[in-house]
Formats: C-alpha cells, structure tokens, sequence
C-alpha cells in the first residue's frame, strides 16, 4: 500500500522534536489508495499585500504517475479550483519539469514518486492582523500505472494573518526541492523552424558535443509542436544543438514553448539540465517570416490560405443544400419567382451583405471571445439556451407570416410586395441574416478544416476565410440574380405559390419542435414549459396584428400592433429569466438522441485509460443542435451492422456531447483542427494519431473504417 517518503518523515519528526516551535501552517493530507496531496505555506504567517508561496506535494505510489500541463497522447493534468476570501487570489501552478512514460505506442508526461507543484498566493492589503483567513483548493487529478483512476481531494488551509512574515526553517526542504525541480531560462538562444511534415529546434549551444550530452527531449507546452510519442532526432554540430521534432498539430498562434531535458557528463559527473525554452516559429527557408499555422499528422496534411479561402467558399456552397438553410433560400428564390427579373441584381447584393455582415459579426464575436480565454467554437451561440429560445420565436413567427397569419409590410421574408421598394431590399438584406443564423447548426463537408485552420490565424487572416465561406453560401441566390437567363427559365407566377409558400412554413415549424428539444437538453424541463408558453404568446400577438391590421379604424391598428408587441416581449423577457437561472438537464444529448445506449459517456480519463490499455476506441462529438451530427448518428453509427462491427472488433464507442459549453471538448476539438462538431475520432492500436472521419457519414464509410481495427 501508500509509504510516505522520506522527506515527509523527517519534517515530521523536525516538528515533534522542538515543541517550542511553532508548527508550520500546512494542511492535512488528502490520502486516497494511491496519492497523498498536501499544501504547505512557507512562510510562518502571510502579511498584508504580500506576495507567498504555497506547495502543493503529492507523494504517488510506486509504479503510478500523474500529469504534466501537456499530458502527452493522453492523461489529464492536475488542476487546482480555489475557495478564496474576497481579494485573495492564487496564481497558476509552477510546474517542475516532467518525465516520460511510455504505454505501449503512447507516452505521457508527467510525474512519480514525489513532485512539489509551487502556486503564488497574493494577500489583499485588507487582511486584517490576528485574524486567521481559511483557504479551501480541490485537487483533481489522473493517476495512472495499469489503468487510470480519476481522484479528487478537498485540502483545508488556515492560514494566520500577521504584521511581517518570516520563511518558516521546517519547510525550507520541501521549497528547496520545489525549486530545484523547475526548468530555468535557457541560457542558449533557440528558433523553431516549421515545414510542412517536420519541426525543428535548434539551440545556439557552443560547447556541447556528441561525447558529454545525451538523453535529449524536448517537452512542448502544446502539444502541437512535437508528437509526444516520436523518436526526436539529435543533432550536435559543437556550435549548435538541434532536434528533429514529428508535429502533432497545427501550431497555435504565438510562440512555441517548452522544457528542454538532458544530461551532461562533466568530469565524471552527471548532471540533469532542464531549460525552459520560449522560439518564435519560422517558416524553413523563409527569411525569418513568423508563421503561425501549421497542419501536421493526423489533420489531412498542410493547410495554406489558399486552400482554407477555397474549402470556405466550396463548404459555404454546399450549406445551401443542409437542411436548416435551404427552406430560407427557397423563400427567396420564391420572391424572385413572383416579382420578376426587373430588380433581381439589387437584391441579390442586398442578400448577400446581409450574409457576409452577419458573419463578420459571429466570426468577430467568436474570434474576441475566444482571444478573451473562452473555449467556443462553430456554432457556440446555439450553446446559449436564451439564443435557442428566441430561435425559436424567430421561426414560429416566420412560419405564421408564411401561413397567411398575418404579414408586415413586404412581409418579413420579402414576400408580397414589389421588390423595388425599399422594404424589399431591407428583406432580402435580413433573409441573408436569417439563413446565416440558422445556418450555424450545420456543417456541411470541407468546413472543418476551413474553419480549424481560420482560429488558429490571426485575426485579418480569420475573417477572410469566415467572409470566404459567407459568400459561397451566398453565391448560388448571387449567380440567380445576376443571371438573366436562368431569371427567364424560373417559373411563372400563379396561385401555384401561395400553396408552396404554405407549405414551405412547415419545415420552420418542425425547426421550432427541434430547437425546443435542444432546450429540453440544454437547460431542463422548467425552462421549456416557460418557453413553450412564449410560443404560445407569440402565435396569439401575430394572430392579433393580423387581425387589426385590416380593421377599419386606425385605433384597432395601432391598439393591436403595440398589443402584440407587448405579448412578444413578455415572451421575449420570460424567456431570458428561464435561460439565466436553468439548470442543463439530466439525459446528455447522445442519450436523448439514442436510446439504444450501445455507448458511454466522453470523458479524457475513460479514453486515457482505454488507449492505456491498447483498446480500440471510436469517440464522436456531437450536440443537439448539431443537424448534422443528429443525420449522421441516425443514418450511420446507430444501425444495426456498425454496432455488430464495433462489439466484433471490442471497439468502445465514447460520445461527447457539446450542447452546452464545455472547455475541454473544444479544446480537443481545436487539438485535430476543428472549430466545431461533429467530429469523428477512430483509436486503432498501434498507430499514434487517430483516423478522423469525414463529417458527413455513410454507413459504408464507418464500416471501411472500422475494417481498419484488428480483430480481437
């Protein structure tokens, strides 16, 4: 079972040995079968506006490790969540350097035996002398030998509040050693030069040669610099040291960091070097020119602007055809059917603005939010349940005015009225804003690598592959517009339309049945009665315009306009108090999305421990409001001879879900250069990266997928 180490004996018995001292301020270990945590402050009391230091030791069985900030090919790195007083705060952890673990064809980084995790607390200068402050830290972490056990401990810290504080001499080894376990600035000027299947890291190291320095590895902060499980390839000139690295990823924007590892033998001595390396990356050949982007193993090749501006403008293309775009494009195109081709051109542009104005704006606000820290993606503002619900509203309204409910102006879809007038632009102008709002939750082929490639430039580069893919899903109404011959050969106007118009409402209200399903999913049942009552108010204000609009007086008019402007926001208001205080519900999306149950929930520690074990693993990222996720797990990974396949190969399928936020899926997600879902992960033994399969899927794609994974 758990020893203590050695350290953790002597500082005990420093303590009973001289009682007349005061005992260090430290907590009660949190023990499990296979750590022990502790915090310890180092100094005797904290002082007010004070910089301290606290340690954060956990003693690991024998054999067992846990986890650097990267991981490596799997594992989870311990985290920290504070329970503070009011203007404390405790900084990041100060991480040791790690060492490797290999299982298997993986590796890991990480820690064993005995590591000291330093964290810097800061006093507000309003601590009040003599009285004593207590500070709560849960500790999560993964602890991994054979299998993976996931632990979390709960550490209690009082810490005493005093004029001046003093290093306490009882705890002076424990920082010692914290300190001599980080890597230090590397005295050597580094650059890390990138192409498009190779990395390289290259020291200006006069001195160092082949017969002193060996067991090299350098320890990328991302892990898209290096492969965590490739061989690094040392090369020693006597005036530089260069290692070849294998990417893992596309380059974040930024610079790359990491710890540099070796050994030098000095005069019959060894010693351990552990650099803390920082390198601007640089294309190969290119004259010092700062790249920031780079697609490696695992993501299809190299990405060039080029190629994402062309993927773009092609994925927007075929959004046309996805199932949330094409009824507004039909719409439109109807508009053009009963109005003719004398103003086709003008609407056309009108439309297309409305596309490329609404997209500069989601690519804008996801683009800050994310440079704000916030882990979001493609289609984040379905995650927001109060957007969901005034979707909602938005396509119940639009499906009213389509049945003949009622109608405003040159009706909201810029149907009814000549499409000269101004109204009419001002409709196809917010047709364009519509279909690219409820575009979002679809993604259609080539998007994804358009999309991974776009958050990880800079900003300007960004928006020309987000306006890219606005003005391909523009294009097809565009070319309509603008093409006189196709304008001559469209059908002529006739009752005909009214029947298609009605019909085409009945596809928004199937969408206004879904997204309340992605609410049921989202925030619970409590926040879906309230909407649904919304609806409800919403139907009766439209049926109340349409009804006054042609009473003879003008008191009816304008009596049942600001009548069913008050219902709307009454709906509108109810909605927002139902999204702020709503609780996610129970059933995940993929359980509400399938109920045959033939897979387990997500999680990084189930499939650190399954690609541990050399099990095949098949992990699909989803969310409700993810039309394409929904077809493909219906028409593709939910039938009958995908689900014999995976039991015959002993394939674990995980499935994350994405419907609310969660800051771990995407930053998997963005790891295989993807800003959205679905994504379709493939684990087969033996190979280091996953098999990444397309976004749309067939049953015949599974299957050939998985005929990849060893029997057995």
């Amino acid at each position: 079972m758990f020893k203590p180490i050695a350290l953790s004996l002597t500082a005990l018995a420093l303590l009973t040995a001289t009682p007349a001292l005061a005992a260090p301020v430290a907590s009660q270990p949190g023990v499990t079968e296979n750590v022990s945590t502790r915090l310890t402050l180092e100094t005797d009391a904290v002082a007010p506006g004070q910089q301290v230091w606290l340690a954060l030791t956990q003693d690991i069985r024998e054999h067992w490790h846990t986890y650097w900030r990267n991981p490596g090919d799997s594992g989870i790195p311990t985290s920290i969540t504070w329970t503070l007083p009011e203007g404390w705060q405790a900084g990041e952890i100060v991480w040791p350097a790690p060492q490797r673990f290999p299982i298997g064809p993986l590796v890991n980084f990480g820690y064993a035996n005995t590591v000291h995790m330093l964290v810097p607390l800061t006093v507000p200068a309003t601590a009040v002398v003599g009285e004593p402050v207590a500070v709560k830290a849960t500790v999560d972490y993964l602890v991994c030998d054979d299998i993976c056990i996931p632990e979390s401990v709960d550490l209690d810290l009082t810490l005493p509040v005093a004029a001046q504080a003093s290093a306490e001499a009882a705890v002076a080894p424990v920082f010692t050693a914290a300190r001599a376990s980080l890597p230090v600035p590397s005295p050597y000027e580094a650059r890390f030069t990138t192409e498009e299947k190779a990395n390289r890291l290259v020291l200006a190291a006069p001195g160092l040669d082949q017969g002193k320095i060996r067991d090299v590895f350098f320890f990328p902060h991302d892990y898209q610099a290096a492969a965590s499980n490739a061989a690094q390839k040392l090369t020693l000139t006597g005036q530089e040291l260069s290692l070849d690295l294998v990417p893992g990823g596309a380059l974040p924007a930024g610079p790359v960091e990491g710890v540099l590892t070796f050994t030098e033998d000095l005069d019959g001595q060894s010693l351990r070097h552990a650099f803390a390396i920082r390198a601007e990356p640089v294309a190969a050949g290119a004259g010092g020119a700062t790249i920031t982007g780079t697609v490696g193993a695992g993501q299809g090749g190299g990405t060039t602007l080029l190629s994402a501006l062309v993927l773009a403008l092609l994925g927007g293309m075929i959004l046309n055809l996805m199932p949330c775009v094409f009824p507004v494009l039909s719409m439109k195109a109807m508009a053009l059917i009963a109005h003719g081709p004398s103003h086709a051109r003008q609407h056309g542009l009108a439309y297309t603005a409305g596309v490329l104005v609404c997209f500069a704006i989601v690519a804008g606000a996801l683009l800050v939010l994310r440079a704000g820290g916030a882990a979001i993606g493609w289609g984040f503002q379905l995650q927001d349940p109060l957007v969901v619900a005034l979707l909602a509203y938005v396509m119940l309204l639009l499906g009213l005015s389509l049945s003949g409910v009622f109608t405003i102006g040159s009706s909201v879809m810029g149907v009814g009225q000549g499409l000269a007038t101004r109204g009419g632009l001002a409709g196809s102008f917010f047709t364009g804003v519509l279909a690219t709002v409820v575009a979002t939750p679809c993604t259609a082929p080539l998007m994804g690598t358009a999309l991974g490639y776009a958050i990880t430039q800079p900003w300007y580069v960004a928006i020309g592959v987000f306006m890219a893919l606005g003005l391909g899903m523009a294009l097809p109404f565009l070319a309509l517009s603008f093409s006189p011959w196709l304008l001559r050969h469209m059908p002529r106007p006739g009752v005909w339309m009214d029947r298609v118009k009605q019909v085409l409402a009945f596809p928004l209200y199937a969408s206004v049945a879904w997204l309340v399903w992605v609410l049921s999913v989202q925030a619970g049942p409590d926040t879906v009665a309230v909407v649904l009552a919304g609806l409800v108010l919403i139907a009766f204000a439209a049926w109340l315009y349409g009804a006054t609009q042609h009473a003879g007086s003008g008191f009816w008019r304008v009596g049942g306009t600001v009548a069913a402007l008050a219902l709307v926001l009454v709906a509108g208001i109810g909605a927002g108090r139902s999204a702020a205080v709503a609780t996610p519900a129970m059933a995940s999306t993929a359980t509400a999305a399938d109920g045959s149950r033939h897979f387990e929930p997500f999680t990084e520690a189930r499939l650190a421990e399954l690609t541990g074990q050399g099990k095949p693993v098949f992990v699909n990222f989803t969310a409700a409001w993810c039309v394409t996720c929904l077809v493909n797990e219906r028409t593709s990974l939910s039938t009958d001879a995908v689900k014999a396949a995976m039991q015959d190969k002993g394939i674990t399928y995980l499935k994350g879900d994405w419907t609310n936020r969660d800051a771990n899926i995407a930053r998997i997600l963005e790891s295989h250069g993807r800003s959205g879902v679905p994504l379709y992960l493939l684990y087969v033994p033996g190979k280091a990266e996953p098999e990444i399969l397309p976004q749309l899927l067939t049953e015949g794609t599974v299957l050939d997928a998985l005929s990849a994974v060893p029997a057995g």
